[in-house]
C-alpha cells in the first residue's frame, strides 16, 4: 500500500493549521519518512517558506478543479512519499465542490486519507467540518484541540457535541496539540526556520522549550502514525 495522505484542515484562519503541519512534518521526519508537502495557502505560505529547502514541495490552488487534478497526479506518481496537505482558510469552498474528486480516487491510489481537523473553542470550527465530511466521506478525521486556546476541558462545544460522538464511533480520535511559547513560535515563523533547524540554532532556553513541545507533539502524532487502523478503508 502507498503512504498515507495527511490533510491538515480547519477551514478557518487562526486556529493553528500551519504549526500543526510543521509538527507533523517533523514527526514524520523523525520516523525517517521522506515527505511531500503540498502547500495550498498561496497568499501566505508560511509552511512552504520554512520547509521549501528541506522537503519536496508543491504549491497548488485547491479552489480550482485543476489543483485537485494536480494533487491526485502527484499522489499517484510518488506512492512512497507521505503527502502532507496544508490547507488555506479559504479552501472550504473548494473542498465542498471538488473534494469528491480526491475521495473517488483513494481506492485506486491505495492511500488512506487521514485528516487532522484543528479547532479552537468557537462554534464555527465545528460547523465548518460538516461540509468537509460530506465531500470526503472516506477520510478518517481526527479532531485536534489546539491547547493554545485553553485546556481540554474548555473546549465545551466540541467535548459535548454529537459530532464528537459520530467521529469517534467512525474511528477518529480527539487529540490535544500542545501549546508552544509565543517567543519560540515567533522564531519559527518570523525567521522561516524548520523545527529541526530551530532546535540547533536558537538560544538554549528557546531550544529547551522547543524540545519539550517537540516531544509532546511526537507523542500526540504517534497515536495516529503508528496506528494500523489508518489502513485504507475497504470499499
Amino acid at each position: 500500500m502507498a503512504k498515507p495522505i495527511y490533510l491538515v484542515g480547519g477551514s478557518k484562519g487562526g486556529v493553528g493549521k500551519s504549526i500543526v503541519t510543521m509538527a507533523l512534518i517533523d514527526s514524520l521526519q523523525s520516523l525517517d519518512e521522506t515527505v511531500l508537502l503540498v502547500e495550498t495557502d498561496t497568499t501566505n505560505p508560511d509552511v512552504w517558506m520554512c520547509y521549501r529547502d528541506e522537503v519536496e514541495t508543491a504549491t497548488l490552488d485547491l479552489d480550482e478543479a485543476d489543483g485537485w487534478i494536480a494533487l491526485i497526479n502527484r499522489c499517484e506518481s510518488q506512492p512512497d512519499h507521505p503527502v502532507i496537505i496544508n490547507t488555506a482558510a479559504r479552501n472550504n469552498h473548494g473542498v465542498s465542490v471538488h473534494g469528491v474528486t480526491l475521495d473517488s480516487t483513494l481506492a485506486e491510489l491505495q492511500r488512506p486519507l487521514v485528516t487532522f481537523w484543528v479547532i479552537n473553542r468557537q462554534r464555527d470550527s465545528l460547523e465548518l467540518l460538516k461540509p468537509f465530511l460530506d465531500a470526503l466521506p472516506n477520510a478518517t478525521v481526527h479532531v485536534v484541540r489546539n491547547l493554545y486556546f485553553g485546556e481540554p476541558a474548555k473546549f465545551e462545544l466540541y467535548n459535548q457535541s454529537r459530532l464528537r460522538e459520530t467521529l469517534e464511533r467512525a474511528g477518529g480520535q480527539t487529540l490535544d496539540f500542545p501549546d508552544l511559547a509565543d517567543r519560540v513560535s515567533d522564531d519559527l515563523f518570523g525567521r522561516r526556520l524548520t523545527i529541526a533547524k530551530a532546535a540547533r540554532d536558537l538560544p538554549l532556553g528557546n531550544r529547551a522549550e522547543l524540545t519539550r513541545w517537540r516531544h509532546a507533539c511526537a507523542r500526540m502524532f504517534a497515536r495516529i502514525l503508528h496506528d494500523p487502523a489508518n489502513a485504507l478503508r475497504s470499499a
